[in-house]
């Protein structure tokens, strides 16, 4: 009981504010996340890019009719990537990296998420593109 008291002690009368400000904190992206994705209608077509580097090198298309396939990128000498697709689904398959961090991420389909894989310097992120603004920038001027 005594060392109950002891504790007792140490917790100032603010410190559970703090805690449940930091609570409510948390989930702060989260709500931003839910916000972003929220936006994205029906009609709007996914894809998957990968980047290497900062640079992407390939974008796949996520729909039901997208075929199985699997792509090899070697991002360096002696590192590779095993990318594959199934539909509308993404997923970093295999690599040699030694954390295998993308490899456990596992298949993402919703815009917003990405797999990484820091050694390799690949990324594979799912995007989504309004259909019907895709002539947003055009410019009409009248005759």
């Amino acid at each position: 009981m005594r060392k109950f008291k002891n504790q007792l002690e140490l917790v100032r009368p603010f410190d559970g504010i703090i805690v449940i400000l930091l609570l409510v904190g948390s989930f702060i992206p989260l709500i931003i996340f839910g916000y972003s994705t929220k936006n994205i209608d029906e009609n709007s077509s996914i894809y998957a890019v990968v980047s290497i580097d900062g640079e992407p090198v390939k974008e796949i298309e996520l729909s039901e009719n997208t075929p199985h396939e699997t792509f090899t990128f070697y991002p360096s000498e002696g590192q590779y990537n095993i990318i594959e697709v199934d539909g509308t689904k993404i997923r970093n398959k295999e690599d040699n990296s030694p954390d295998q961090i993308a490899v456990k991420t596992g298949w993402i389909s919703q815009p917003g998420e990405t797999a990484i894989c820091l050694p390799h310097k690949l990324i594979v992120e799912v995007k989504a593109i309004d259909s019907t603004n895709e002539n947003e920038d055009e410019v009409i001027l009248p005759l």
